[in-house]
């Protein structure tokens, strides 16, 4: 009997470590694929300089943000052919490759010649660049999503999962400590002649880290179970994409209503934040980084924090929660902003801010893998987060650049409050877990 108790304890244990190392491994390799990302969105300004010139600065910073919004029209067509990749070939093959790909979409990005150098050639590498960078993500979330909720152990869903976000929060703080540091130690000449690359070439050094961890992951258990039960049935499932709309078709609009928030709240009150309030408040760029690496220290917090309440008090009441927040707290916190535009209440606004979306998007990877079953739900996972992201988050912050020009500093807030009011119908719809 002792021999069998001591087995299962070894068991236990070696999927306990499994787990972390998985957690670990798809955390760190989501966080150096986001920094590149989120790297465009902080160093905008100096890349509209760059690459837009001829016009005014507003006109300037909208064509990069369109650059950066159309980064996410081809995310949908990454979400189908990596996720439908990973449903097939494993969520470990699909990881490596994502983040392979993301590494060259930032060499591009750093090593393009400006539109002085070679005219009109140069936003078209900087699109191309945008584009491979906009396919990796695309597949991103649904192959990670998959691996982490794949490998929690039973009532730890949530908690695992959460991390992909809290990753997200990592890759943000090391984004704004690498932007707080080039802004502080290089003039303003020197960050838009050549300084702005330093931020990428830092992506491109920590790239290969990343590469290696994935590779040396072990696929998920759920994952070898349902291609053993496959194997076993005869029946293989060659096509999660058709199963995905034609089986699962309610549960992608379910998901796609929930995602909707998830992806503005991260770009809006996250992301472009720090650029929108240099432009709309008048405050420095290294304050504004240095408010967003605070922030994201918190915003990693409430992630895990919010994944693991969810464990207990369920996925849904966590979502609306933080959806309601969401909804009514944005316009007083720009209204403290505009009123006191002062480096305290910039750090107490976007603490604040990156809480609230930690609070939702730490449970909204669990609760969306929770819509699909193993053999579609990283398929499904990535075009009910691609779909809502594409439409509604990627180009955010070029809609919000062109609202607030003439004056409208709580655009953010009423974008939030509609991004709010869906994703709020979609969660009252949402039932118990498929798979």
């Amino acid at each position: 009997m002792s021999s069998i108790t001591s087995g299962v304890e070894a068991s236990d244990r070696k999927q306990v470590i499994a787990g972390r190392r998985a957690v670990v491994a798809a955390s760190v390799g989501n966080a150096l694929e986001w920094y590149d990302f989120i790297i465009y969105a902080l160093f905008a300004v100096y890349i509209a300089q760059n690459f837009f010139p001829g016009g005014d600065q507003t006109t300037e910073l909208v064509k990069a943000f369109i650059a950066f919004g159309l980064g996410f029209i081809i995310r949908p067509l990454g979400a189908v052919l990596i996720g439908v990749y990973a449903d097939r070939a494993g969520r470990k093959a699909a990881l490596t490759l994502t983040i392979m790909i993301m590494a060259l979409g930032t060499l591009v990005i750093a090593a393009a010649p400006t539109y002085a150098a070679i005219g009109i050639g140069a936003p078209l590498l900087l699109l191309v660049g945008r584009m491979l960078q906009g396919f990796s993500a695309g597949g991103e979330l649904g192959g990670a999503a998959a691996f982490l909720v794949e490998h929690a152990p039973e009532g730890k869903k949530g908690k695992y999962a959460s991390w992909l976000q809290g990753s997200m929060a990592i890759s943000n703080i090391l984004a704004a400590l690498v932007a707080f540091s080039v802004t502080a130690l290089l003039t303003q000449q020197q960050i838009g002649e050549w300084g702005w690359r330093l931020p990428f070439l830092v992506g491109l050094l920590i790239a290969p880290v990343g590469i290696w961890m994935r590779r040396t992951l072990d696929e998920t258990p759920h994952f070898r179970e349902e291609i053993a039960r496959q194997n076993k049935s005869g029946v293989t499932e060659r096509l999660p994409l058709k199963a995905a709309f034609v089986e699962f078709w309610r549960e992608l609009l379910k998901g796609t209503g929930m995602c909707v928030l998830w992806g503005v709240s991260t770009y809006t009150l996250v992301i472009f934040m720090p650029i929108y309030i240099q432009r709309s408040f008048g405050m420095s760029g290294s304050d504004t980084f240095l408010a967003s690496l605070i922030g994201n220290v918190f915003m990693l917090i409430s992630c895990v924090v919010a994944g693991s309440l969810s464990d207990v008090v369920g996925r849904k009441k966590m979502l609306v929660v933080a959806a309601i927040i969401l909804a009514t707290a944005v316009h007083p916190l720009l209204w403290l902003l505009h009123m006191s535009s002062t480096l305290p209440t910039l750090i107490f606004v976007q603490t604040a801010f990156c809480i609230m979306v930690g609070l939702y998007v730490g449970v909204a990877p669990s609760a969306l893998s929770e819509i699909f079953p193993t053999r579609v739900r990283s398929t499904g996972m990535s075009l009910a987060y691609n779909t809502a992201t594409t439409i509604f988050g990627g180009f955010a912050p070029a809609i919000l650049t062109w609202l607030s020009q003439g004056g409208g500093i709580y655009a953010p807030a009423w974008y939030m409050t509609a991004a709010a009011a869906c994703a709020l119908l979609a969660i009252a719809t949402l039932k118990r877990p498929v798979g």
